[in-house]
Parts: C-alpha cells; structure tokens; sequence
C-alpha cells in the first residue's frame, strides 16, 4: 500500500501498489513518479537526491525512469515559503 500526499496540490495519495512512471495525481493530474515526489528528493544534496547512486534528472517535476524511487508524498506539515505566500496573499486578496 502506498500512502501519502501530493507534492503539488496537497491531495491524498492512496495506491494499492508501487508507483509507476505514468501514474499521476488524481487531484492535478501531475506526474507522481517524479523527484519531488521520492523519499530521496532532498533540495540540499548534491543533484537535489539523497540516493548517492541516482543519475541525474533535469527536471524533478516530471516523470523519470530512477529505478530508486520510493513514494513519499509531502508531509502534512511541510508547506514551502511559495506555498505560504500564495496562501498569505489570497486571505487577504481584496474583491
């Protein structure tokens, strides 16, 4: 069972499998097997991966083809400062 949420829109994630490179989110329809998405994906690391022996992907919101990839989805509590501000800015959007 895979579990988790959507990098991108927050949406729970609930597969009865591993996550295939075509899989997308059922929310925003965004690629799920994508380096965002991998419990490996550190933005910190050395090619922004925490798995040593991962080649290099370009771009980390799309599908690819890393045979190390594990699911991890964002965590509840995780919202980047993009995120935040977007959230910020719409509260206090004036109509």
């Amino acid at each position: 069972m895979v579990k988790g949420k959507c990098y991108f829109c927050g949406a729970d994630i609930e597969l009865s499998d591993k996550v295939f490179r075509k899989d997308q989110c059922p929310g925003c329809r965004r690629d799920l097997h994508a380096c965002v998405q991998c419990k490996f994906y550190d933005p910190r690391a050395y090619n922004q991966c925490a798995e040593p022996m991962a080649e290099r992907v370009v771009d980390k919101e799309k599908a690819n083809l890393c045979t190390y990839f594990q699911f991890a989805g964002k965590k509840a509590s995780e919202v980047s400062s993009e995120d935040a501000k977007k959230k910020w800015e719409e509260l206090f959007k004036k109509k």
